[in-house]
């Protein structure tokens, strides 16, 4: 069976991620004159910063080395695109060829195969950490009663405090309101890996300070839990990271269980 054109064409950096050079796509679309192509090429990043993606995680300035006459080379400037800056690129492309016609076909096909298995590996992630927060949040309830969060209002309350040091002053109403979430749904049900993630920071932190501390009292208590989610925040605002608050609301997560489910159904049935 002969081989995809731009399959061949693909390239794999050092760590294992898929990338094509503009110069030898352009080849295979058939384009006569580069700086017609990079008309192309402009068109595609206005079409990924209007779909909310950032530009430079597709579409990278390099530089190539080409063949020339007598086995020499030269460098010549080029991009090292994404499989969906590829995508884009090709929607933009003459329609009437039909090479542009392959391509629509390959790379909608392949990049919507990349997106169901990154959907998977999310879904995954968030199973796992969803499992993780409960088995946590029950140790996290023990230590605070040990310290004298006692009561089932003082452990809210004491919850609460964790919310607030993390998501800028916001309780659980505050959240639920900010997602647009109804009374009830669960906000970790709610939450992506990344924020899963960070909260879970935040409670095993929480647990770990309190007993290191040895802190008691329940006010003791809500300011370390306050100050420990505080400090994950400010991590996260160090390292560039969106805020909690504003990561997209995701799907519930019995959702995410029926789909996983699903594709497990799927391999057996193949």
């Amino acid at each position: 069976m002969k081989e995809n054109k731009f399959e061949i064409i693909k390239r794999i950096d050092k760590n294992g991620k898929e990338y094509w050079s503009a110069r030898e796509l352009a080849k295979v679309l058939e384009y006569a004159d580069y700086r017609n192509f990079l008309l192309v090429i402009e068109k595609a990043k206005v079409s990924c910063e209007n779909a909310g993606e950032v530009i430079h995680n597709h579409i990278v300035e390099a530089n190539d080395m080409i063949k020339i006459g007598k086995g020499g080379e030269r460098e010549v400037d080029t991009f090292y695109l994404s499989r969906y800056a590829c995508y884009l690129i090709i929607q933009n492309s003459d329609p009437t060829k039909v090479v542009v016609a392959l391509g629509q076909t390959y790379f909608a096909i392949q990049t919507r195969k990349q997106e169901v298995s990154e959907n998977l590996i999310e879904d995954n992630k968030r199973i796992m950490l969803r499992e993780e927060m409960t088995k946590h949040n029950k140790n996290l309830s023990e230590t605070a009663k040990n310290a004298g969060v006692i009561e089932p209002m003082d452990y809210a309350i004491f919850q609460n405090y964790g919310y607030k040091g993390l998501y800028s002053g916001m309780d659980t109403k505050d959240i639920h309101k900010k997602k647009n979430l109804k009374k009830s749904q669960k906000i970790l049900d709610h939450m992506n890996s990344e924020e899963l993630a960070a909260n879970l920071f935040r409670a095993t932190q929480a647990d770990a300070k309190i007993k290191r501390d040895n802190i008691h009292g329940k006010e003791d208590a809500n300011i370390a839990h306050y100050n420990v989610g505080q400090k994950v925040r400010n991590a996260i605002e160090g390292l560039g990271g969106t805020m909690p608050e504003d990561l997209p609301v995701a799907d519930g997560i019995n959702r995410v269980k029926t789909r996983i489910e699903k594709e497990k159904n799927k391999k057996i049935d193949k």
